[in-house]
């Protein structure tokens, strides 16, 4: 085959090429479906069959897991230089981190707190850790002593200054004196806003408290600033991968392709009304209750909440209720609407029967 031959060949090629992009253009036509077309199935049924999948390579995923057991002299050496653990990697590591904490961290108190939930209370976080921290401090002096150190004041009283001088107070003059926080998902969405990252950075940052964290965003990182990383956090990252599900973590957040996507689900919106006080459950259940004896109202007027919320004293005043209906709000427990007659009135996206198991889980 001489040059001009080839030559011939190589346009002849592109020629077809670009012809056939060309008719393959214009003969495209728009697909006139839309998302909102699809028959999504119930969300129960989706996870009854998300379920059901088996998983693969479980061997394969135990060994693996297993084999970063290994590591757990590591680590907790690791945690008394003063360094927090970062796990990062593909699978949940909520279990692998339980197992270390129940294995290797036996000798101090441990908090665990899940990311992945939707809202998280870190004021009530740093108050269990004070707690924890200063019944280590009695029991040890009273084992080297003899005698109980002074008293302190409840930790309930006190700012998260107070809270976080405490915490990282020079005076405890025990040695090794620390307790452990356990935060799953330090990305998760109740923990993403700046501020509940800057209070965590805090935390980890004071010299009695040890940090074991896990992330699984790949944005994850862009949370920090460089101080936050190397100064407050000061982590140490582990790359441990455990392929393992989901299962847990995923128990929360409603699916993409189940059906009634929009509303709060059952599940997710009870596993948020149990985190409340009683009182904010109560309250809830006036709401849910005067939604399914009036089906065919709009709604429970603002109004009308409070005055009965007030007579079975789950209130005192009206900025107690706006207080309890602001976190309904956040969590999208509720909605507002206005009636005919101008009023605000409140509803929840739940049909009777789903208000009817919601209610049975909260009582």
């Amino acid at each position: 085959m001489d040059v001009d031959e080839i030559e011939e060949e190589e346009f002849g090629f592109s020629r077809n090429y670009f012809l056939a992009k060309e008719l393959g253009s214009s003969s495209r036509k728009k697909s006139a479906r839309k998302l909102s077309e699809i028959d999504l199935v119930d969300e129960e049924e989706l996870r009854e069959v998300a379920a059901s999948i088996e998983p693969k390579h479980e061997k394969e995923v135990n060994e693996l897991i297993s084999s970063y057991k290994s590591l757990y002299s590591k680590w907790l050496f690791v945690l008394r230089s003063g360094f927090a653990l970062l796990m990062y990697g593909f699978g949940s590591k909520k279990a692998l981190i339980e197992d270390f904490a129940s294995k290797s961290l036996t000798e101090y108190s441990v908090v665990v707190v899940n990311g992945y939930l939707q809202s998280i209370n870190l004021k009530q976080v740093v108050i269990t850790l004070a707690e924890l921290l200063w019944d280590q401090v009695k029991l040890r002096q009273k084992t080297t002593s003899g005698s109980l150190c002074k008293s302190q004041q409840p930790f309930n009283t006190k700012s998260m200054s107070d809270l976080l001088t405490f915490l990282d107070s020079p005076d405890l003059e025990v040695e090794e004196c620390f307790v452990c926080i356990l935060v799953h998902n330090i990305d998760g969405p109740g923990l993403r806003d700046s501020d509940s990252q800057q209070c965590l950075a805090s935390i980890a940052a004071c010299s009695h408290v040890r940090m074991v964290a896990s992330i699984d965003h790949v944005n994850a990182p862009l949370l920090w600033d460089k101080k936050m990383v190397h100064t407050q956090f000061d982590w140490y990252w582990c790359h441990v991968p455990t392929f393992a599900p989901y299962k847990v973590e995923s128990m929360f957040f409603p699916f993409i392709l189940a059906h009634g996507g929009s509303a709060q689900s059952v599940k997710t919106a009870s596993i948020v009304l149990q985190s409340l006080t009683p009182n904010a459950q109560n309250v809830f259940k006036v709401l849910a209750e005067h939604q399914m004896a009036h089906p065919d109202e709009e709604g429970m007027p603002i109004n009308n909440l409070y005055s009965t919320c007030r007579e079975r004293f789950l209130v005192s005043s009206q900025v107690t209720l706006n207080s309890h209906l602001t976190e309904f709000k956040d969590h999208e427990l509720i909605k507002t609407k206005r009636n005919s007659d101008g009023q605000d009135c409140l509803c929840i996206p739940l049909t009777n029967e789903a208000l009817q198991k919601l209610i049975a889980d909260i009582v």
